[in-house]
């Protein structure tokens, strides 16, 4: 017995993807480059060049996704931590780009630092369901042409896991390719190892960052998969309901995907979304609402449609602060995911609409990942757990504590044990001193930031990236002048 949660059925997949069809033909997409454009009426768009629009037809969403593989393999520099897509279980990922972190010594909200994506690194690298990181926040004290860059790289030397980032600019893109090939060899390694991709947001309503794009167009060159992630906001940047804000979304994903298709036949797409609502209040985007998991989870189900790997927004929340809130946020936008089988949930460890990293919110989220999963495989029923003589030994009035069977399935995975949340009696409790999940966090952390790197680059190949960044950030800041 196997819990799953579907939010479509296959008709109204099929009337979303219709919709969808008819937003990219009769309202179009802008695209801000010359370079798209171009391929995009080469394959069989109308173009409006003085809009920049293009009215994108089904039959070239069909081909892009005969195309698009229907599985990638996300290599990770230890290739025991190599991640497949679709997955037979939901991963977790951090989500990126927010701007501030809650110190690890004084627990106060600051600008967030390098040194915050590096120990998020070493946090990352020791959790089992965590596969695909990506740097979650920019790095204040980083140079705004290569803060990317950096972030990406450093990651790299510290966590052996798959690593994701932004690649904004073409300026940027010669030293990624160099980082990467410092660390597999050549660049037909960089294309079969895929130990990098990238997150493509498109900017809603229906258009599209004419250098964001190009520079993603010359990436395609280097096999690098991409995650295409629309974002509208339903009622601001979204209609205002949630099925025509799905709707919408969908199409900017397919215009997305048809486009890079264009560029290179066969380049890994991941559908991926991360489409919210708004506070009426305010206009500020939320990401802790149930809606939230409506759509993100709704979004996942086309994924499926389109037989293409996916990766979803969740785990999230809006607090500004870690407790009650922020874990209730953070299951109801969990467990409709995991349900549902999307591959990856993306924003574990930040708090404050995943704009605030906090170490301890790394390995609870964690934890929340783990139950959901738990809950999601459900009961099995295979032959070997039916223990009908355990229970004519028994018989009425006994125990089964004695029991092979007990002591057996007691040290299964049957029976999943917290690592952070507190079980003990409550007298126990007392003399262990009153821990709570925050505390048990914080003492793993602690314990995982004075350990040392657990796969470590090569002195040589460090010192090769390193020239490859001295390079990038001389070249790109002076670029910028």
């Amino acid at each position: 017995m196997k819990l799953t949660n579907s939010f479509l059925s296959q008709e109204e997949r099929q009337i979303i993807h219709n919709d969808s069809i008819k937003i990219l033909e009769e309202v179009g997409v802008k695209f801000p480059s010359e370079k798209a454009l171009a391929l995009l009426e080469k394959g069989g768009a109308r173009i409006d060049w003085d809009k920049q629009i293009a009215y994108i037809s089904e039959a070239m969403v069909k081909k892009a996704l005969e195309t698009a593989p229907q599985s990638v393999v996300l290599g990770a520099r230890n290739p025991e931590y190599d991640f497949k897509m679709p997955s037979s279980y939901s991963a977790c990922t951090l989500d990126g780009c927010g701007a501030f972190a809650l110190d690890f010594e004084t627990g106060k909200k600051r600008g967030s630092l390098l040194k915050d994506n590096i120990d998020a690194a070493k946090v990352f690298e020791e959790i089992d369901l965590a596969t695909i990181y990506w740097p979650p926040v920019s790095g204040g004290d980083l140079p705004r042409e290569s803060r990317s860059l950096i972030a990406a790289t450093a990651a790299m030397k510290v966590c052996s896991k798959h690593v994701q980032d932004e690649v904004k600019t073409l300026a940027e893109l010669p030293y990624l390719i160099g980082v990467l090939k410092a660390i597999l060899g050549s660049e037909e390694e960089v294309k079969r190892r895929k130990i990098y991709s990238v997150i493509y947001c498109t900017i809603a309503p229906l258009c599209h960052d004419g250098e964001f794009l190009d520079a993603n167009l010359e990436l395609t060159n280097y096999e690098v998969p991409i995650v295409v992630y629309p974002m509208p906001g339903c009622g601001t940047t979204g209609p205002a309901s949630l099925y025509s804000s799905l709707a919408l979304g969908n199409a900017e994903g397919l215009s997305a995907l048809v486009v890079f298709q264009l560029a290179n036949p066969g380049t890994p797409i991941i559908f991926g979304n991360a489409q919210g609502v708004v506070n009426p209040r305010n206009g500020n985007f939320l990401e802790g609402a149930a809606e939230m998991g409506l759509l993100t989870g709704a979004a996942g189900d086309m994924a499926r449609f389109y037989n293409l790997p996916n990766m979803s927004a969740g785990c999230l929340t809006d607090a500004k602060e870690l407790g009650m809130q922020a874990v209730i946020e953070k299951v109801i936008t969990t467990l409709p995911l995991v349900l549902g089988g999307v591959d990856a949930v993306q924003g574990i460890g930040l708090i404050e609409t995943s704009m605030t990293l906090s170490l301890e919110q790394i390995l609870i989220d964690h934890e929340i990942m783990h139950l959901c999963k738990r809950i999601k495989d459900g009961v099995d029923i295979s032959p070997g757990k039916k223990y009908f003589e355990d229970i004519k030994a028994v018989g009425p009035g006994g125990h089964f504590l004695k029991q092979k069977n007990t002591r057996k399935a007691f040290r299964s995975d049957e029976f999943y044990v917290p690592e952070l949340l507190e079980r003990n009696s409550y007298d126990e409790w007392l003399d262990l001193g009153k821990p709570n999940m925050l505390q048990n966090a914080r003492q793993k952390v602690e314990e995982i930031l004075a350990s040392e790197i657990k796969h470590p680059l090569s002195l040589n190949t460090e010192k090769e990236i390193n020239e490859v960044l001295e390079e990038a950030k001389a070249k790109l800041e002076e670029s910028e002048e």
